[in-house]
């Protein structure tokens, strides 16, 4: 395959999985703004529209450029802006012209399925948003989001453009595993025992769950009450979670393995080295040793998985600021 063509189906995918994954993040973040807490409610929610921020490593760039750090702001500049080249807008608008370029790599569905979904976003307006409710627009993104998953699923052949697109939507989801978790677990105050200190924290680990679809999962999962320590091993170490770090890292293994047949690369190295470590990775242990620097190491080690990914498939390999952790690592963007 042309790597341009590689290239173009990867950032497809990537994009698409980024606008749904925006969407759950703002959900996650108007969840917990309504949330009672200790504080002044106008101060909560503030905190929770700047965590949501923080977590993309874009909080001082946004007040930099003089917006508001409230409801309206944040979801302005996340959903709407035209500006801001990860908006969902722009995620959207993006996908669908990198599936036009290659429209002989992908079926007839998948373009269209891709081109309702501009045609219908580039409707949105402030005006519409306050009408259909922010609930009911980050439904329908996630929706959108799926339905172009599910029609690639059922109707592109198994070739090599097929496992471009998968690896680019499981190697965003892996990035955004993190940084969901980032937007409450950096912060929280993890006993050794893994339990909620208080309800304000079980409420918050619960939005967390809703905003991610997880909620019944966790129950059938664990049969217990909701805990940060059950949260995290959900979504970092549970290969049964189909969101989870370990489902997605391991699946982009078994892709580059495919991609790479015979060939001994370091993508696939690279890959193995960090399915292993979600495989083996012991929920105490994390708990103890610290959340934020485990989220930190691990979000290095997909960033560089990622620029080595480029570099062995793609024709470009955008470059990157130095990564510290989620908060300081903003996206790898397309050219």
């Amino acid at each position: 395959m042309l790597c341009r063509t590689a290239y173009d189906l990867y950032w497809v995918a990537r994009h698409m999985e980024r606008a749904e994954n925006t969407a759950r993040l703002l959900d996650m973040a108007q969840r917990i703004a309504l949330l009672p807490e200790r504080l002044d409610r106008g101060k909560a929610a503030a905190a929770a529209w700047r965590r949501a921020l923080d977590s993309l490593g874009i909080v001082e760039s946004f007040i930099a450029e003089g917006r508001t750090l409230d409801a309206e702001g944040v979801v302005q500049h996340l959903l709407l802006s035209p500006e801001n080249p990860n908006s969902i807008f722009n995620c959207i608008r993006t996908a669908r012209e990198n599936a036009r370029a290659q429209r002989v790599a992908i079926t007839g569905e998948m373009y269209e399925d891709l081109n309702a979904s501009w045609l219908e976003v580039r409707r949105f307006d402030a005006q519409r948003l306050r009408h259909d409710g922010l609930s009911t627009t980050l439904e329908w993104v996630k929706t959108r989001s799926a339905s172009f998953r599910g029609i690639t699923i059922g109707t592109l052949g198994r070739g090599e453009g097929y496992h471009f697109l998968q690896m680019g939507t499981f190697i965003e989801r892996a990035d955004w595993s993190i940084r969901l978790l980032d937007m409450i677990g950096s912060d929280a105050e993890l006993p050794e025992s893994g339990e909620a200190r208080d309800a304000t924290q079980y409420f918050q680990w619960s939005a967390l769950l809703q905003s991610l679809s997880a909620f019944e999962t966790y129950r059938r999962t664990y049969r217990e009450s909701v805990s940060p320590a059950g949260v995290i091993a959900l979504m970092l170490l549970n290969g049964d979670n189909p969101r989870s770090l370990q489902t997605c890292v391991g699946a982009i293994h078994q892709i580059l393995q495919t991609l790479s047949g015979i060939e001994s690369l370091e993508v696939v190295r690279q890959a193995g080295a960090l399915a292993a470590q979600s495989r083996y990775a012991r929920i105490d242990e994390i708990i103890a040793g610290g959340l934020e620097p485990w989220l930190q190491d691990t979000m290095a080690r997909l960033v560089r998985l990622g620029n080595e990914i480029h570099r062995q498939f793609m024709t470009t390999a955008p470059s990157r600021p130095p990564v510290t952790g989620p908060r300081q690592t903003q996206w790898q963007t397309s050219g």
